[in-house]
């Protein structure tokens, strides 16, 4: 059996009897004017941050969902939506999907504004996804890409760049892990399914997404997430996981590379109003600016002693240089 029959089964499982534990949102449930989320739904958050942030979802956008668990994020997407077939949700396991078209109907009772049929479900595999070429301008997984084995993961984030419209953006959740993984843990088909043995540094996250052709990156949070310790797990020493939610946008990729926000800030702090570096950044006098990382290390090399740079904080939220 593939490691992907072992996840089928878990969310199977999952679905038929929702799992409080099984994954750990570090985001508490939003609170919204009107918006009212079933219990069931919160029971059934199986990811591991949020994927739901108001500036993507201005103007309507049509979404994607892949990997729906209870629905929840679904319902917190139409409130921002609000038109038939608006959001669209994916997932494998037939369970789950009726489960989630069961918590729908309890939502339609607990809010006057939403109707089932903002959500439109489909059967569907995140690495053949049934949604056309650039249609989407919103789509997200929350703990769902984290699971794949490195082939099947460059397939999973392709298929996203492939359906969302130039621009788009994919916002996702995942646990990730600095420190090297056994094989036992890695190859553990268990472990992987239940978002933990298939962790991956920051970096190799973040070039899988590039690699795809995304030309803007936006690291948005960094949280601590699990611990794998060595009484409970086949591991020597304790293994620490954070969560990290991304936004991968479908810009152009720039002649230099990617434009990858880590969180980083430059403030001029010379005796002109400003300091222009004529490749399009101006930073305005005490006035802090999030830079990129290549930006960063190219004002970097010029040497000034008048401009201070922040560390990578790993929280962007946009107003940036490029």
């Amino acid at each position: 059996m593939s490691y992907l029959d072992t996840t089928y089964d878990v969310y199977k499982e999952a679905a038929l009897t929702p799992d409080v534990g099984l994954c750990c949102t570090t985001n508490p449930i939003w609170e919204l004017p009107g918006l009212k989320i079933p219990k069931i739904m919160q029971e059934m958050n199986y990811g591991c941050g949020s994927t739901v942030h108001a500036r993507d979802l201005s103007n309507n956008p049509k979404m994607l969902y892949v990997g729906v668990g209870g629905g929840m994020e679904l319902l917190q997407f139409a409130y921002f939506n609000r038109e038939k077939g608006g959001v669209i949700g994916i997932d494998m396991v037939d369970e789950m999907l009726e489960a989630s078209r069961k918590n729908f109907v309890e939502a339609e009772a607990a809010n006057p504004w939403f109707k089932s049929d903002f959500v439109t479900l489909k059967k569907g595999d995140a690495l053949n996804l049934p949604v056309e070429d650039n249609t989407v301008e919103v789509a997200a997984q929350n703990c769902l890409f984290n699971i794949f084995k490195a082939e099947d993961l460059k397939k999973a984030i392709e298929e996203m760049y492939r359906v969302l419209k130039p621009h788009g953006k994919l916002v996702m959740s995942d646990p990730t892990c600095e420190q090297p993984m056994n094989d036992e843990l890695r190859n553990d088909s268990r472990l992987r399914a239940l978002c933990l043995s298939g962790s991956l540094p920051i970096a190799e996250y973040v070039k899988a997404l590039t690699d795809a052709g995304f030309g803007t990156i936006e690291i948005r949070a960094r949280k601590p997430y699990r611990i794998l310790d060595p009484k409970n797990y086949p591991t020597e020493e304790l293994i620490y996981i954070e969560s990290i939610e991304v936004a991968a946008i479908k810009d152009p990729m720039p002649e230099d590379g990617p434009c990858i926000f880590t969180g980083k800030a430059a403030i001029y702090y010379g005796d002109e109003p400003f300091f222009d570096d004529k490749l399009g950044h101006i930073l305005l006098k005490n006035q802090p600016l999030a830079i990129c990382d290549k930006t960063a290390a190219a004002l970097q090399s010029l040497g000034r002693d008048d401009i201070y740079f922040s560390e990578s904080t790993f929280h962007y939220d946009g107003g940036g240089c490029c």
